[in-house]
C-alpha cells in the first residue's frame, strides 16, 4: 500500500521542480540574451563575410586583398561561442552561485589597457550598465572607493599528468578548456609531469619534456590572444633548510625569481612550467618532482615562502608591512589532470570520490590507497593496481599540502584529461572497461565541464550526500556501469565531524530502556552554540526547556560539524501506543532525525549539509532514518533527492522521507514511521507559526 502512495507523493514533486527549473531559467535570463544577440550577430558577421568574398572573386586578381574571415571560420568561431555560453549556463544553477562568482571574479579591479583582452565573464554575467547607473538613496556626500591598480590575479595552479600520451584531440580539448577559464578570469600556471620517463634516460626525457612543451603551447595558441609562455628559469632547488611555519610543508623547490612568473601573468598569459629545477649549488638544471614545483609556486603565490633572501625578496620585503605575507596571486583553484581521473572511492561500488572533506576524511582514504600498495595475505601484488594506486596517494597528499597553505575556500579539482576537455569517454568495446584504467577513445561530450562548472558554482558536478543509484548508469555489467560515470574529485580543507556517541567505538543501536544515555545538557556538547545553530538555521527561536524535557529519554546521538557551523540531532522515537520495554523487545524504535540545522552563512556553500548529511546515513544510521517536513518546506526538493522515498501524509502538512532500504522495510515499519511524524510535539517558542 505504501509504495503505491510512495509513487504518487513523488509525482506530486514535480511542479516543486519545475518552478524551481524556472527560477534557474531567470537567473540566466541575462545569459540568454546574450547569446542570443552574440549568435544573431555572428550569422550576421558570417553572411557578410561571405558576400565581400563572392565580389572579392568576381573582381578577380585585381580585387584589394583583404583578411576576411572564411564562412567556415567564422561559424567555428560561432559555434566555439555556443558551446561555452552552453557550459556557463549548464553550470551557474542558482542566483547564490552567479553572485558568489561576480564577488570573485566578475569585477576588475582596474580598467583594462586597450591592448589588454577583458575577461570575457565580465562581458556575460557583467552587471548592466542601467543597474549600475540607477540613482541610489545616498545621504551625504558619496564615497568614492578607491580602485586598486595592482590586484593580484586569480590563478590555477594545474598540473598536466603523462601529456605524452594524449593524443592531440585530447590535448587540443584540455588547452580549449584552460583559455576558457582564463575567459573567465582565471589563469593558468601549468606544471607538466612527464612521470613516466625516467631521468636516467638522459636526452631521452629533455627531449620529451621539450616536446610535450611545444605541443602543449601550439595547443593553447589556437584559442586566442594572449597566449601560454615558457617559465624554465623560476623553479630552484636548494639544500638549505630554512626555518618556517610548521603550517608550510617543507619542499627542497622554491621559486628563485619571481618576476619570471608575475610579469607574464599580469599580462594575462598562461604559464607553462617544464619539470626542472634550477640548483643554486652546481648552477644546472636537473628534473623536479612536479608536486614538488607545484607547491612550491602555490608557497610562492600565497607570500608564505619564507628564507630565500634574493633580490624579489629584498623588494618583497619593502611592501610587506606589519609581517603580513604578499600576496603574489590569489590562488583560488589547484588543478590536477591525470589520466587516471579523481580519487577512487574507498567504498565497493562507488567509483570515484565525489568530495572529500580532508579534515575528516583523509587518513580514511589515505590508508584505504596505501593498502592497496601493500602486497596481500598470500604475498602476491597487483603492479597495475599498486601503481595507479600509488599515483592516487601523490595526487591526495598534494590537495593535503597545498589546501594547508590556502584559504579556507580555496580547492583541488582532480580530473582526467577527457572530463577537463568536456569530451566522453567510452570504450571500442565496452568488456574491456575499467573503472580506474586510462581515458579511452574520445566521442561526443555528454557531461557539463567540471571545471567550469566547479569555477562557476564552488561544487562538484553532482552532490556529494546524493545516493549511488541516482548517478551510476544503468548497466548489468557492475565495472562497465562505473567506467561511464564522471571521475572528477573535489577537494577542500572542509570541517572536522564530531559524533557522539563515536560509532566508530560502538555503531548505534537501540539502548535498552533504563541504561544511562547521552543528554544534551552533558559537558561534551556546548549547548548554547547548539540553540544558536538551530534558532539561526530555522529563523526561529527554540523552547530549550521544552525540548531538553521532550529528548532526554530519546536521545540517539548528534552530529557537529565544525564549530557548530551544522549539525544533526537523531532520536529513537516510540510509537504510539507502545511503552517503550514493548517497543524495545519487539524491535520497533523509529531512528527519527529530529533537527538539520546549517548556519544561514553555511547553506548553499562549502558542503556543509552534504558533510552532515552523509556523516547521518553513512556513520550514525546506516540502515535507514525517518524525518519529517512541512508539505511547503523550500528544502524538501533537497531531501526528496536524498531520501529512498517520500510520502506526503493525509489529512496533516507533513511530508515524510526516510533513506531506509527497501529490502527491510515492512508493512509494520512504515506505520511506525508515520505514526511517529505524525505526533511529534514541536518546541517553537513562536507557536504561532507552522511547525518544523
Amino acid at each position: 500500500m505504501f509504495v503505491r502512495t510512495c509513487r504518487s507523493s513523488c509525482n506530486a514533486w514535480t511542479s516543486t521542480t519545475s518552478i524551481k527549473q524556472v527560477c534557474s531559467a531567470r537567473t540566466h535570463e541575462s545569459l540568454i540574451r546574450f547569446f542570443a544577440t552574440t549568435a544573431s550577430q555572428s550569422k550576421r558577421q558570417e553572411a557578410e563575410a561571405e558576400d565581400k568574398r563572392q565580389v572579392s572573386s568576381r573582381l578577380g586578381p585585381s580585387a584589394p586583398r583583404s583578411s576576411y574571415p572564411s564562412s567556415a571560420e567564422a561559424r567555428q568561431k560561432r559555434d566555439s561561442d555556443r558551446e561555452f555560453l552552453i557550459s556557463v549556463l549548464e553550470s551557474s544553477a542558482t542566483k547564490r552561485d552567479a553572485r558568489g562568482y561576480l564577488q570573485t571574479f566578475g569585477f576588475p579591479a582596474a580598467p583594462h589597457s586597450a591592448g589588454q583582452k577583458k575577461p570575457f565573464a565580465i562581458g556575460i554575467l557583467g552587471v548592466p550598465a542601467s543597474v549600475a547607473g540607477r540613482p541610489a538613496f545616498v545621504q551625504g556626500p558619496e564615497k568614492e572607493t578607491p580602485v586598486k591598480t595592482n590586484e593580484a590575479p586569480h590563478v590555477a595552479v594545474v598540473k598536466l599528468r603523462a601529456p605524452q600520451v594524449w593524443d592531440d584531440v585530447l590535448l587540443d580539448g584540455v588547452a580549449k578548456t584552460l583559455t576558457r577559464l582564463r575567459d573567465l578570469g582565471l589563469l593558468s600556471v601549468i606544471v607538466l609531469d612527464c612521470d613516466d620517463i625516467k631521468p636516467n634516460q638522459g636526452s631521452d626525457w629533455q627531449e620529451t619534456v621539450t616536446k610535450q612543451t611545444d605541443r602543449l603551447l601550439r595547443a593553447i595558441g589556437q584559442f586566442g590572444f594572449p597566449a601560454a609562455e615558457v617559465v624554465d628559469s623560476g623553479i630552484w632547488s636548494s639544500t638549505e633548510n630554512p626555518q618556517i611555519p610548521s603550517s608550510v610543508p617543507s619542499n627542497p623547490l622554491y621559486v628563485g625569481f619571481g618576476k619570471a612568473f608575475t610579469t607574464p601573468l599580469a599580462s594575462g598569459h598562461i604559464l607553462v612550467v617544464p619539470p626542472r629545477a634550477y640548483s643554486d649549488a652546481t648552477l644546472q638544471y636537473s628534473k623536479a618532482d612536479a608536486n614538488d614545483v607545484v607547491i612550491a609556486l602555490t608557497t610562492f603565490f600565497a607570500g608564505l615562502q619564507f628564507g630565500r633572501q634574493y633580490s624579489d625578496y629584498r623588494e618583497l620585503a619593502e611592501k610587506v608591512n606589519d609581517g603580513q605575507p604578499f600576496r603574489r596571486a590569489l590562488v583560488d583553484r589547484v588543478i590536477v589532470i591525470d589520466p587516471l581521473g579523481g580519487i577512487p572511492s574507498h567504498r565497493q561500488g562507488h567509483g570515484t570520490q565525489v568530495f572529500i572533506n580532508l579534515e575528516d576524511e583523509f587518513k580514511t582514504i589515505r590508508d584505504a590507497l596505501y593498502e592497496k600498495t601493500q602486497p596481500t595475505f598470500a604475498g602476491t601484488k597487483d603492479a597495475g593496481l599498486c601503481a595507479r594506486a600509488t599515483v592516487h596517494l601523490e595526487n591526495l597528499r598534494l590537495a593535503k599540502s597545498t589546501l594547508a597553505i590556502l584559504p579556507s575556500n580555496a580547492s583541488v579539482v582532480m580530473t582526467s584529461p577527457a572530463e577537463a576537455a568536456n569530451m566522453n569517454v567510452l570504450k571500442r568495446d565496452d568488456t574491456q572497461a575499467k573503472p580506474d584504467g586510462f581515458a579511452g577513445e574520445v566521442k561526443t561530450r555528454t557531461w557539463r565541464n567540471p571545471l567550469i562548472h566547479n569555477l562557476l558554482t564552488d561544487r562538484p558536478i553532482y552532490s556529494s550526500s546524493l545516493p549511488i543509484g541516482r548517478i551510476k548508469p544503468t548497466h548489468p555489467d557492475e565495472e562497465i556501469a562505473l567506467s561511464r560515470m564522471p571521475t572528477t574529485t573535489l577537494a577542500k580543507r572542509g570541517l572536522p565531524v564530531t559524533i557522539f556517541p563515536d560509532p566508530r567505538a560502538s555503531p548505534w543501536k537501540p539502548p535498552q530502556p533504563g541504561v544511562p544515555r547521552l543528554r544534551l545538557t552533558d559537558t561534551c556538547i556546548d549547548l548554547p552554540r547548539l540553540v544558536h545553530l538551530i534558532n539561526d538555521s530555522f529563523g526561529r527561536k527554540l523552547d530549550v526547556e521544552h525540548y531538553l524535557n521532550r529528548v532526554k529519554n530519546s536521545l540517539a546521538g548528534i552530529i557537529i560539524a565544525g564549530e557548530y557551523e551544522g549539525g544533526a540531532i537523531l532520536t529513537w522515537e516510540t510509537p504510539f501506543g507502545l511503552d517503550e520495554e514493548t517497543a524495545y523487545r519487539e524491535g520497533r524504535l523509529v531512528p527519527y532525525l529530529d533537527k538539520f540545522a546549517v548556519l544561514r552563512k553555511s547553506q548553499g556553500a562549502g558542503g556543509v549539509a552534504d558533510i552532515v548529511f552523509n556523516a547521518m546515513v553513512r556513520d550514525a544510521f546506516p540502515e535507514g532514518v525517518c524525518w519529517r517536513s512541512r508539505k511547503d518546506n523550500p528544502v524538501n526538493k533537497w531531501y526528496f533527492e536524498r531520501s529512498r522515498g517520500v510520502l506526503k501524509l493525509p489529512e496533516s502538512n507533513w511530508s515524510m522521507f526516510w533513506t531506509t532500504p527497501e529490502a527491510v522495510l515492512n508493512d509494520q515499519m512504515m506505520r511506525d514511521y508515520e505514526d511517529v511524524c505524525r505526533n511529534i510535539l514541536p518546541s517553537w517558542q513562536d507557536t504561532a507559526k507552522p511547525a518544523d
